[in-house]
Formats: structure tokens, C-alpha cells, sequence
């Protein structure tokens, strides 16, 4: 009887230790998700990309990060960077994952985005391989005004693949892309999708031209411009919050509710913190079975302002999303 005990508690162990491999509230800042064969994946930013499984969008067991050293190209392109690579974009395009990825440094616009594509998300099959394709687009300080992180691909009308990206300075941006997806089309079509104006030094900073994270989502006849305003990363002084904007045409203009311009500072509230959450932000919009979900970081007020995944699923009222009611 001795022995079967033995391996009754060894047996008993291994299997807490697989459900301690689960998590809920995961830490994840700058979250995007998909799903291939049933299984959910969340990839965010983190020490050479974070990455996350489910198969319920509630326990979460962390994989590999995509990334097992910092790419050699990132680290000359970018002074500063040591393998902490942000805000990763993922797409199933031309028969391929695409996750497209930003490497910079905090409050710097010398910044790249790069892109690493592969076969299948699944850890365990034989074609698991990320190659990474370098840099696709770059910012220079005193050359470029805007800065290359944050992408998002987006299809027009056409299926022509085009990336939206920005962070501060004059705002989100459009940039088209070639067929393939990897590097900007020639010639080179710019547009300006959203911004905030700036304040004059000593003035109340908050929305000094803070804007980012745009994320393109399109639904019936509009695409739905959704980004980030104010400020991320602060924990428990994170003031982040989600506005859109809509429009019938990729490149814009984007208007909110009330008919004003994301370039002139528009955008409708669609969620803010709270008293349960500092700030949420840097969200992506996915569809499964029929639903669209809002996905997203929140600084949790009841853990130190840790920054946590959250998933929410959207309705829509009069063409504007708005989440659902519970």
C-alpha cells in the first residue's frame, strides 16, 4: 500500500503544479489575441515578446516568448535597447502568422518596427519557427515627428495591407504597405489618422499630446478607429483611457459621435478608469463565433495598479461600440 500512496501524492502533485501553470489576470501590458485550432493567444510586450495560451480566454499558460535573445539588427538600430520589445501586433495574412513588433526606448522617438512571421502559433507542431524579417519602418529624432511603434495592420477595401502605428509627438499615422506586407509601398503614401494638441510647457500636462496605440477594426460599412489618450505605465497614477472614431474609408477622416475630427483632438469616450482599475488602455478588437471583444490592459487599483489583462465583449448601439452590459 505503501508505494501506490507514494505515487498517488507524486501523481497529485504534478497535477497541482499543471493547474498552478494556469493563470487568471494575467500580467500583460499591450495585449492583442488570436485564435488558431481552438486555442487562444495573447502576445504582449515583454522580454522578447510575451506570449500566452488558452483554451477558454480565462486560464492562461505562458509559452516561450518569441524571442530568445534581442534581435542583433534592434539593438544597433536602437540605442538603449536590450531585448524589452513593445506593443506586438498579430494578424493571419497571405497564409501566415504576421506579428509585427516595436523597438524603442521610453520617451524617445528613435524608434523601428519590425516583423516576424510564422507558420503556426501552436508550440508543439514541427513547422513552430519565428523568422524575423527586420526592420519595416523607422523614426528619427529631428527628422521624423512621429514614432514608429505601437503598428497595427489593416486591410483597405482593395485587401491592399496597410499599417497604422504612433505614439505622441504630431500622432497616429498610416503608412501603406506592399503586397507582401513587409515593407512600405513606393511610392510612399502618409496619412495623419489622430492627434492631440500639445500644451505650452507648465500647463496641466494631462493630454499634452498624449495619443497612441491605434487599432483599426472594420464592422459593416465603417472602419472603427480606437486608440489610447493620456497617460500608460504609471500604475497607480495611470490615467489611460480608449476613444473612436469612425469612418467609411481606411484613410480617414475619422469622426466621433459628435462629428469632430480625431486629427482635432475628437474621439468618443469608450472607457476610462475607475475606482477598480487606475487606467486601461492599448486595446485590440477580435471577432470569435460571432462576437467581438475588446482586449486590453487595466492598472488593477486592488493590486498595487499591476497592469492586468482584460477581455470584454462589445455590443454595438447606433453603429458605436459600446461594452456589454453584464
Amino acid at each position: 500500500m505503501r508505494p501506490f500512496i507514494f505515487l498517488l501524492l507524486i501523481l497529485g502533485a504534478q497535477l497541482c503544479r499543471a493547474q498552478d501553470s494556469l493563470q487568471t489576470n494575467i500580467p500583460v501590458h499591450d495585449p492583442v489575441m488570436i485564435r488558431q485550432d481552438g486555442v487562444y493567444y495573447v502576445f504582449a510586450t515583454g522580454r522578447g515578446i510575451g506570449i500566452w495560451s488558452s483554451k477558454d480566454m480565462r486560464h492562461w499558460k505562458k509559452e516561450r516568448p518569441v524571442f530568445n535573445a534581442p534581435p542583433e539588427w534592434a539593438v544597433k538600430a536602437v540605442p538603449g535597447f536590450k531585448g524589452h520589445i513593445w506593443a506586438p501586433d498579430i494578424s493571419y495574412y497571405n497564409g501566415l502568422y504576421y506579428l509585427y513588433y516595436s523597438i524603442s526606448t521610453f520617451g524617445k522617438n528613435r524608434s523601428c518596427i519590425g516583423l516576424a512571421t510564422n507558420k503556426t502559433l501552436d508550440p508543439s507542431s514541427a513547422d513552430y519557427r519565428w523568422t524575423d524579417h527586420g526592420q519595416v519602418i523607422e523614426s528619427v529624432p529631428g527628422r521624423d515627428e512621429w514614432n514608429a511603434i505601437d503598428p497595427n495592420l489593416i486591410l483597405d477595401e482593395q485587401q491592399q495591407p496597410w499599417l497604422a502605428f504612433g505614439s505622441f509627438w504630431n500622432g497616429v499615422k498610416l503608412v501603406k504597405l506592399d503586397a507582401d506586407a513587409r515593407h512600405i509601398a513606393q511610392p510612399q503614401t502618409w496619412f495623419t489618422l489622430a492627434s492631440v494638441p500639445r500644451k505650452r510647457a507648465g500647463s496641466d500636462s494631462t493630454g499634452n499630446g498624449a495619443i497612441e496605440a491605434p487599432f483599426i477594426f472594420r464592422k459593416s460599412d465603417y472602419f472603427y478607429l480606437f486608440a489610447s489618450y493620456d497617460y500608460c505605465c504609471r500604475g497607480e497614477k495611470s490615467t489611460y483611457k480608449m476613444r473612436v472614431g469612425r469612418s467609411k474609408t481606411l484613410t480617414g477622416p475619422y469622426l466621433d459621435m459628435d462629428g469632430i475630427p480625431m486629427t482635432q483632438g475628437g474621439g468618443t469616450l469608450l472607457l476610462e478608469g475607475n475606482a477598480d482599475w487606475h487606467g486601461v488602455g492599448h486595446n485590440a478588437v477580435c471577432t470569435f463565433d460571432g462576437t467581438d471583444y475588446l482586449v486590453f490592459h487595466g492598472y488593477d487599483a486592488k493590486d498595487k495598479g499591476r497592469s492586468k489583462l482584460r477581455v470584454e465583449s462589445l455590443d454595438w448601439n447606433d453603429g458605436w461600440p459600446v461594452l456589454h452590459s453584464h
